[in-house]
């Protein structure tokens, strides 16, 4: 009474923890025989791995049976090593059961680091406007896209105002002293004029030129550009009206235009953005960064799009360490012609550390998550043995096996749910759990 008192919440742990790895039933023949043998016992010579026998089976998935192993993973105290999974015929046909033989396959090393992805500076724009001005006009909304020059709003300014007067008055007076001075020459050239008089509208002509130039280059200051100081020049027209254009391409991410709004210098009108290329920073150890070059390719995932990759290539290693986690940031530009990657956004960043390079891979299909464990279930003479494995690189649906398997052996990659039950289900039998 007291031993299914004890053996039932501890079948109720495994339950609701996922385990599905367990200790073979005793009504298995074979099974049987397993249990008998001493946790202890060293593997005999025919249960190495390098003695495996390849025996065909008509009927079964697969043509090659492999004995149990006793390598990593098996003796994990987990309840279920020295495990055989035994069918008949007719239940394999039934469960469906198929098997891949672990072979050796062309992946990519890499490394995996978690980022965030920002916005590149140069195609980031906040317009602003330096001096005391009010919104007359909006022309661009959030979310629009805009183009290199375009029109986004118009302020009128007094200082502007003052600005345009001034510099009409200072052109005036240099058309007056330019006149003044074509005479008083002609008339010094002629040896009726005085000399005095003549050195005086030089130099009047001079004060009067430079003059236009300091109010030229206010209105550059105020924001104008050549062009319309010319305009300006042209039709000698004074008002206060100055129109802000888009410094770059882009979309508008954030504006505060308001019609009658107040700004000033620390006031930021409208933000643009250009996400048609984005940057992935992301922090590694120091300990690794000899790994990392630029030029070197990457792939970014992230939650919004699951099993999605954008392709990068690393453009930036910081030349710093930061001393408090003792990290280095790399950045990784991504394209985004879609614009469906944001800033802002958490990304996993894979990055690709050289050529491909052969490695043990299997179907990831075929590999089960058991808690904190990968699990798979090897084909062996006897029947089906669960296999603890630890994984690597994952590429084109493969995954890397470090250790765990050999190549030549048979793992299941159709029916490994129902093996994983049945493994649970001897877990309960051999605890005497109905």
């Amino acid at each position: 009474m007291l031993k299914h008192a004890v053996l039932v919440p501890l079948a109720g742990l495994f339950v609701f923890a996922g385990w599905s790895c367990t200790r073979p039933s005793a009504d298995h023949p074979a099974a049987a025989s397993q249990l008998a043998a001493q946790p202890g016992t060293a593997p005999s010579d025919q249960e190495t791995p390098g003695r495996r026998q390849r025996l065909g089976q008509p009927g079964l998935a697969g043509s090659q049976n492999l004995v149990p192993r006793r390598g990593f993973g098996r003796a994990s105290g987990r309840g279920w090593e020295r495990t055989i999974l035994q069918f008949t015929s007719e239940e394999e046909k039934a469960i469906g059961v198929k098997t891949v033989v672990v072979t050796e396959r062309p992946l990519h090393a890499r490394w995996r680091a978690m980022g965030a992805i920002t916005v590149p500076q140069t195609r980031k724009a906040i317009v602003s406007y330096a001096f005391p001005a009010r919104i007359a006009s909006v022309a661009a909304d959030i979310g629009a896209w805009v183009t290199r020059g375009q029109l986004l709003v118009t302020l009128q300014s007094e200082k502007v105002g003052d600005a345009k007067a001034e510099y009409h008055k200072a052109k005036a007076d240099h058309e007056l002293a330019q006149r003044s001075y074509e005479r008083e020459k002609r008339l010094f050239d002629r040896g009726v004029g005085a000399q005095k008089n003549y050195f005086a509208a030089e130099t009047q002509l001079k004060v009067t030129e430079a003059n236009l130039n300091a109010a030229d280059k206010k209105l550059h200051v105020l924001g104008f550009s050549e062009e319309e100081v010319q305009v300006i020049a042209q039709t000698h027209q004074i008002d206060a009206a100055i129109a802000l254009y888009a410094p770059i391409t882009g979309k508008v991410v954030e504006t505060h235009a308001v019609l009658g709004a107040i700004v000033d210098q620390s006031s930021e009108i409208l933000t643009i953005v250009d996400p048609r290329v984005l940057w992935v920073d992301a922090e590694i150890y120091e300990r690794d960064i000899a790994k990392i070059r630029i030029g070197q390719h990457a792939s970014v995932m992230v939650p919004a799009y699951p099993g999605e990759t954008f392709a990068g290539t690393i453009s930036y290693i910081s030349d710093l360490v930061k001393p408090e986690t003792r990290t280095i940031a790399v950045r990784t530009e991504v394209q985004n012609p879609q614009q469906r990657l944001k800033p802002g956004m958490f990304a996993d960043v894979t990055f690709f550390l050289g050529d491909r390079t052969n490695a043990l891979a299997l179907p990831e299909i075929a590999i089960l998550d058991n808690q904190d464990e990968h699990l798979v279930f090897v084909r062996s003479n006897d029947g089906y043995i669960p296999q603890v494995v630890e994984v690597g690189t994952k590429e084109n649906g493969y995954c890397e096996i470090l250790r765990g398997l050999e190549e030549g052996d048979l793992v299941v990659v159709n029916g490994q749910f129902q093996l994983k039950s049945k493994l649970f289900e001897d877990v309960l039998k051999a605890g005497h759990v109905q």
